[in-house]
């Protein structure tokens, strides 16, 4: 007889470790798309203003896709996608110029990709702090109009979509379920 220990053990190792998830040749175009991500993102890094990390974010990410999934359950008032998709946007880019001067990236190395039964490809980086740290990033990426696009990424054991979805529910719950007092907010940015 199985316990119930053991079974809760294989759906949180399933869960960790997708079981129809293979390796792709290094040389897979998904790998490329991510060594010109990495070098975009080391540039703005070494820049560190919102406006550099904006520009990769807005060429690289899928922005819709990720601001949908941010909303939980809340629906965007009618005619406000735009407004919304830029908001978020900028709410990432500030998140990535605040967090990158604590962080001082030296170089990367980004490594082989595997892809899950959905077709989401991930592709992990290396990345080497100036301090002499290494910490491990998976993109996780979709193929979208002829092009990868970059719908989540995890590292130091989070996910940036499931925090902001964390972040822009909360606020919305506390604003008596206003998405509109959330687009105010992004706005400020």
């Amino acid at each position: 007889m199985i316990s119930r220990r053991t079974i809760l053990r294989f759906v949180v190792a399933s869960a960790a470790f997708p079981l129809a998830s293979a390796a792709i040749a290094v040389d897979h175009p998904s790998v490329s798309f991510m060594e010109e991500v990495a070098k975009e993102l080391l540039h703005a890094h070494r820049q560190g203003t919102v406006s550099a990390f904006l520009r990769v974010v807005q060429r690289y990410a899928d922005i819709a896709g990720i601001a949908n999934s941010s909303l939980g359950s809340y629906e965007l008032p009618s005619g406000q996608a735009a407004k919304y998709h830029h908001g978020v946007a900028r709410f990432i880019s500030r998140y990535f110029a605040d967090q990158g001067h604590s962080y001082p990236v030296a170089k990367y190395e980004v490594g082989e990709a595997t892809v899950d039964g959905d077709k989401n490809v991930y592709v992990e980086t290396k990345v080497f702090m100036m301090a002499g740290q290494t910490y491990t990033v998976t993109w996780k990426l979709a193929w979208m109009n002829g092009t990868y696009k970059v719908i989540d990424a995890k590292f130091l054991g989070f996910s940036m979509t499931n925090q902001e979805k964390s972040i822009f529910t909360s606020y919305i719950a506390k604003n008596n379920g206003s998405v509109e007092a959330l687009l105010v907010a992004l706005g400020r940015q």
